[in-house]
């Protein structure tokens, strides 16, 4: 494990890095897992959607945009995310949430 001083931690990946990785993967785990699970089960991309909805700040269309698809399709995929998590991608508590877990991976 990484020793990382209070006046060195600067970004998420700074607190992160100050994270063991086991527990860091177990949250990703806890989060994320049933999004892993139905994709491996399904093959529907849903955690990617997560993963571009998220870096495109919550933007239906540019996520639509950025992944060749029709925005209804995004906003069943986030929503079948929402149901799978029990978090909710417009709300910035859970919003954080997910995107911490994308990274701790």
């Amino acid at each position: 494990m990484t020793s990382v001083r209070a006046g060195e931690i600067t970004s998420h990946v700074a607190l992160l890095a100050g994270v063991p990785d086991d527990v860091r993967r177990g949250f990703a785990a806890q989060v994320l897992g049933p999004v892993l699970d139905h994709d491996a089960r399904s093959g529907t991309g849903l955690l990617e959607t997560l993963e571009v909805f998220l870096d495109e700040s919550g933007s239906w269309n540019r996520t639509a945009a950025r992944l060749h698809l029709h925005v209804n399709t995004v906003r069943y995929r986030i929503g079948r995310v929402a149901e799978l998590t029990g978090r909710d991608p417009s709300s910035f508590t859970d919003r954080v949430d997910l995107y911490l877990a994308l990274r701790s991976r």
